[in-house]
């Protein structure tokens, strides 16, 4: 709770910093603020907010994932001088309103109630909606933001029903109450219809198809650092919630809904990784890389043990932080061509070859390569998910193999032309070397070490 209120705070001050004509210190207040929360995080929560248990438990899990968002989110600020630097007017609301979404966030690790699940998700997607919009001259970051809004409008719809169906069926909203009945009770049809309609919705959220459709639309048209944030934080935040409530509120119905989930995830990895094929649009083709990457995630749910929220929590990080690496080339690159075309990225190894190793080395974690964190992440979900869905596992297989392909066609523009496309004089800043450096030394470091990341966020 502590953490909350710490990153609420900070995103009010940094809004207050725009009103003083300040909000070129925003992007720094929110930095500031949020390692003071991952400070925060590390230490045992207050006997204060206990009285809150009930409604919001800051345990152990919600903890690591609370760390890793924070952790990935204070990568993207540091991306966001140059990415935000013709968003000077009102930059200030750019970063709060991520803050205020990343609150959302938080609340979803740590829920014990639907009520508290509804909030969360909308406190996380109602600053998404104008985030998406932010670049008003836009026509496609105007369509991202209208059509994000109407999307959601009707998920939110879905959940409310399912939630209504889950109350009207256990007199609970109560996820341990829910819980008993529906173990009690695993036929009950109001009951099952309700978890049917609930999974429509987080299915939404997370972009599985055939719920994705949203999805490449919106990643493409909103501004670059905001397409980042909801690919990683804010995938992160809707997964573990919908884990949570898949693997603990409704597993008294596992059989009902496991062959459901089953069948989402094998459109989602075929339909994805094929798509993902046909783009000419590097951004575009990275959103339905982000599709694909739900599909694997969801291998969670599947063959269920005691190290399964521990391999749900290593693939998200494995996956942001190899999404923040791709991006920051595809940010400089759309500032200097503006543009994100393959041909866009002709020559970039020979004008930036930190920018062009970093971005080739994140495909290739995602692709599932050895000796990168994707490929342990990956190892782990399929090894747990062959226990009980090995069919699906192959199908994973398959689809990393796909994804092979359209990652290759942007390293061959970066690596494998003559001569470069860019000005001698258009240079990275500091920064943004500082942090491909960064995420480099997390991808192989924690492809040959995995471990390191229980050493850091499990604690």
């Amino acid at each position: 709770m502590g953490v909350l209120i710490i990153i609420f705070l900070t995103a009010v001050i940094a809004l207050f910093a725009g009103v003083f004509e300040k909000g070129k210190f925003s992007r720094y207040i929110g930095i500031a603020g949020l390692l003071a929360a991952l400070f925060v995080s590390y230490q045992p929560e207050l006997a204060f907010f206990t009285k809150y248990d009930a409604m919001f438990m800051f345990d152990d899990t919600a903890k690591m994932f609370t760390k890793i968002t924070i952790f990935i989110t204070i990568l993207i600020f540091f991306l966001g001088g140059f990415a935000f630097n013709n968003h000077r007017s009102h930059q200030s609301e750019l970063y709060a309103l991520m803050m205020f979404s990343l609150c959302g966030g938080i609340v979803l690790f740590s829920y014990q109630n639907l009520v508290t699940l509804f909030l969360g998700i909308e406190i996380l997607s109602i600053p998404l909606y104008v985030l998406a919009g932010a670049n008003k001259t836009d026509l496609r970051s105007n369509e991202a933001s209208i059509k994000y809004f109407l999307m959601g409008a009707f998920a939110t719809g879905f959940l409310l029903f399912g939630i209504a169906l889950i109350y009207g069926s256990s007199s609970s909203f109560d996820i341990s109450t829910i819980q008993k009945f529906g173990i009690d009770n695993a036929k009950d049809g109001m009951f099952i219809l309700g978890m049917v309609l609930m999974i429509a919705a987080m299915a939404f959220k997370v972009a599985l198809a055939p719920f994705h459709m949203w999805s490449p639309d919106v990643y493409q048209g909103s501004p670059s650092l905001i397409s980042v944030f909801m690919m990683t934080v804010v995938k992160i935040s809707g997964f573990y919630a919908f884990y949570k409530i898949m693997t603990l509120v409704f597993i008294g119905v596992s059989a009902e809904w496991i062959n459901i989930l089953g069948v989402l995830v094998i459109i989602t990895l075929f339909l994805a990784n094929t798509m993902g094929l046909a783009q000419s649009n590097a951004k575009r083709m990275l959103a339905y890389s982000s599709v694909s990457h739900a599909g694997y995630i969801s291998l969670a749910f599947f063959g269920l043990n005691n190290l399964s929220t521990y391999n749900l929590a290593f693939y998200l990080f494995a996956y942001s932080i190899a999404t923040v690496g791709v991006f920051i080339s595809l940010i400089w690159v759309e500032k200097l061509k503006k543009e994100t075309s393959y041909g866009a990225f002709k020559g970039l190894a020979k004008a930036e070859p930190l920018l062009a190793v970093t971005a080739a080395i994140s495909m290739l974690s995602m692709a599932g390569i050895p000796l990168t964190a994707g490929f342990m992440a990956k190892f782990a979900l399929f090894s747990q998910a062959m226990n009980g869905a090995a069919f699906l596992v192959l199908v994973a297989v398959l689809g990393s193999a796909i994804s092979i392909a359209y990652y290759l066609r942007l390293i061959i523009a970066m690596f494998f032309f003559k001569e470069s496309t860019f000005k001698t004089s258009e240079k990275a800043s500091i920064t943004y070397k500082i942090v491909a450096v960064f995420i480099l030394i997390l991808i192989i470091g924690l492809g040959v070490y995995p471990d390191a990341f229980s050493m850091q966020f499990s604690k």
